[in-house]
């Protein structure tokens, strides 16, 4: 896959003025995650447009383990799956 980049625009943050509104505490972390909501946006919107899965690829695996062309064993998924998510 491959993102191709955008212009960044840059953002400068100021001193208020002493005559402007008390700032809530979070205005920095909201000015903050909207920046990067504005960096992210391309390559989220990249992420979007791929598919969930690969179909055609689930469909060529699911017949070559039909066909036995492709190992399976299930007491290794099953190890694997246990050391993955730990004995709870």
């Amino acid at each position: 896959m491959k993102i191709t980049g955008s212009t960044v625009s840059t953002v400068t943050l100021g001193a208020a003025p002493a005559a402007a509104p008390a700032v809530p505490a979070d205005a920095p972390a909201q000015a903050s995650a909207a920046l990067q909501s504005d960096v992210l946006k391309p390559a989220q919107e990249a992420m979007r447009a791929l598919p969930d899965f690969d179909a055609a690829r689930v469909a060529e695996l699911r017949d070559a383990l039909a066909r036995g062309e492709l190992p399976f064993d299930p007491a290794r998924l099953a190890g694997l799956i246990q050391k993955f998510h730990g004995s709870r």
